[in-house]
């Protein structure tokens, strides 16, 4: 299938033909899963074929959308988010790691001992 022959389609086509492939796909997976797939090429050609209707249908739906756009983007800007204090360090410190495992206490362990010296 070409990007011309594809472009002469309507949507309503496109996606009568999507829905083709999709079912080739998936029973050209399951030959390939049974062994019994004699032209393997055939699968990448199927997916390739998908993902150029795709292609064509996702440019279509975009020409058709920019009339809706304007009223979209009437809308104010969102107010920025206003980050929060970091906390001292010496807080950050005082509280205890959880701990769960008996190598992540260990660990902690360390740590703590490392601190004290």
């Amino acid at each position: 299938m070409g990007a011309e022959e594809l472009r002469m389609k309507t949507e309503d086509q496109l996606k009568g033909d999507l829905a083709n492939l999709k079912k080739e796909a998936f029973n050209l997976r399951f030959q390939q899963a049974n062994g019994q797939l004699e032209n393997t090429a055939r699968v990448r050609s199927v997916r390739r074929d998908i993902a150029r209707i795709m292609t064509f249908l996702g440019q279509k739906a975009a020409a058709a959308a920019p009339a809706a756009k304007p009223a979209a983007e009437a809308k104010p800007a969102p107010k920025a988010k206003v980050k929060k204090a970091a906390k001292p360090k010496a807080e950050a410190k005082a509280r205890k790691p959880k701990t769960t495992t008996p190598k992540a206490k260990k660990a902690a362990a360390k740590k703590t001992a490392k601190a004290k010296a």
